[in-house]
């Protein structure tokens, strides 16, 4: 059984498999994941620690050409990289291919560090006085990403962190690592020094103990609420710059002039794709006034039409769920659902084929308070809502603990923009049913969907990698020598 390596210090180190990888499709385990020991720990941030002593020295162009020669790898190896993350996630190959091309647009964005890093300056702001101000980089980023993202995530993380001139150490998920150690590997032909970036495998001990490991300065985090909350208390008690993005229930508002054959057409696809294993999936279509039974009907005749399949099956629309432990999860939501709870589709029939399969299932008659519409179900199952006005549906967002996306579908331009500025949300999209921004700016939700001030990539994310220093200079004449004790001012 192949064990996946670790990646440190520029080479692959093998260790023991302990814990299993699958083949989401099939039910098979294909690897195995070293758990490291704390000396192996200690010994990668030992090694990040020296790289970094070099590496913050590196030049601005030195950084940019590595970066677009990352980013020239990645797009010659996206058909091998798309096929290692199928093969571990399940997700298609389409959906795959995509994922790299969201992360890639982080790449080219973290390219444009010589303008992102652009200090200022002011001249003369007192007599002879001037002041400039640059960035600095932390230090030993740790970087602990879900699976649900195993090569976009890092990409959000890691190119701007490289940019900046910290090293990296990654943490991926134990549930598909091994496109970790492929990106590892392309870093080092595109330039990259060694020790510059690692891959860290391992669980939960792992995490924790890098949390709490004096060498590593920063640490970001993407996964779900109750376990952002601890990756964020945790390190910043050991004094960490931290940013840990949570979990989400994502709203898709129907305003009764909406046309419904679009909104129904979205919400199948931000749904279901991925098998609904995304943080910004729609997970509760909220449909206002009359129109809740056309658009459930619609939504209900789409969801007939959809082939669930292997990943690498051309024909299918979307792939297994990550595990079998998480398949039982999801189908309790639809064989025991709450009181109330209307199911139209169940998508249990399935479960007889090899694999981790959950065929799309579709709730209506979904309130506050049910654990359909409380929980992150993070799976094949699209809840609809139903509220009487445009105010219901806002209460209805702004009520609930999460805010990382939402939308609305209008043709109404005043509503839309109402909608914007009411929701207690990060990521909003208009006739858009996955607003995940564009690299320019900058990803991140607010209440339980994110801890601490910084959202990740773009400029907050450039922010958040390195540190500001101003300096004040003057250089005055020999006859100026005086003693003042004063507070100094500028005029």
């Amino acid at each position: 059984m192949r064990s996946v390596p670790h990646f440190i210090n520029g080479t692959e180190v093998s260790a023991p498999g302990e814990l299993p990888v699958y083949n989401p499709a099939t039910g098979e385990v294909t690897a195995r994941v070293p758990l490291p020991s704390t000396t192996v720990v200690d010994d990668t941030v030992a090694a990040a620690r020296a790289a970094w002593a070099q590496w913050r020295h590196s030049t601005l162009s030195q950084r940019t050409n590595i970066l677009f020669s990352l980013r020239q790898l990645l797009v010659e190896h996206t058909d091998e990289l798309a096929a290692l993350i199928t093969s571990e996630h399940g997700k298609t190959l389409a959906d795959a291919k995509g994922e790299i091309a969201r992360g890639l647009e982080n790449v080219e964005f973290a390219c444009g560090l010589t303008e992102h890093l652009k200090g200022g300056f002011s001249s003369q702001v007192a007599d002879g006085v001037d002041v400039h101000s640059f960035r600095e980089p932390l230090g030993v980023v740790a970087a602990i990403t879900p699976f649900n993202f195993p090569i976009m995530v890092p990409l959000w993380m890691s190119a701007n962190a490289l940019a900046t001139g910290n090293v990296v150490i990654l943490k991926p998920s134990e549930r598909d690592p091994s496109v970790s150690v492929r990106l590892a590997q392309l870093l080092v032909e595109a330039g990259l020094p060694p020790g510059v970036f690692n891959v860290l495998q391992g669980n939960a001990a792992t995490v924790n103990q890098l949390l709490e490991h004096r060498d590593v300065d920063a640490v970001s985090f993407v996964g779900s609420t109750p376990v952002a909350r601890h990756v964020y208390e945790r390190a910043t008690q050991h004094d960490k710059r931290v940013q840990a993005l949570g979990g989400a229930k994502n709203h898709m508002v129907v305003l009764p002039d909406a046309d419904l054959d679009i909104a129904a057409d979205a919400a199948i696809n931000a749904g279901y794709g991925a098998a609904g294993e995304r943080c910004m999936a729609i997970s509760v279509v909220v449909a206002v006034g009359d129109i809740a039974d056309e658009l459930v009907s619609r939504i209900a005749e789409r969801v007939d039409r959809l082939t669930v399949g292997p990943g690498d099956d051309p024909a299918s629309d979307f792939g297994p769920v990550i595990t079998d432990e998480h398949r039982q999860r999801v189908l309790r939501y639809v064989t025991q659902p709450d009181p109330g709870v209307r199911v139209v589709r169940d998508g249990t029939a399935l479960t007889a084929r090899p694999g981790f399969f959950v065929g799309p299932c579709l709730l209506d008659g979904v309130v506050p308070g049910m654990r359909a519409y409380d929980d992150e179900i993070f799976g094949p199952v699209l809840s609809v809502s139903r509220v009487a006005t445009y105010a219901d549906a806002v209460a209805l967002i702004n009520a609930n603990p999460y805010g990382n996306g939402t939308a609305i579908f209008t043709r109404d331009g005043n509503a839309a923009r109402l909608f914007s500025r009411q929701v207690s949300v990060g990521m909003i999209g208009v006739n858009v049913p996955i607003p995940v921004p564009v690299s320019s700016y900058s990803f991140g939700g607010w209440k339980n969907s994110l801890f601490g001030h910084s959202h990740i990539y773009g400029p907050e994310g450039i922010a958040f990698y390195s540190r500001a220093k101003v300096v004040t200079t003057r250089w005055p004449l020999a006859s100026e020598s005086q003693i003042d004790l004063g507070f100094p001012r500028t005029r």
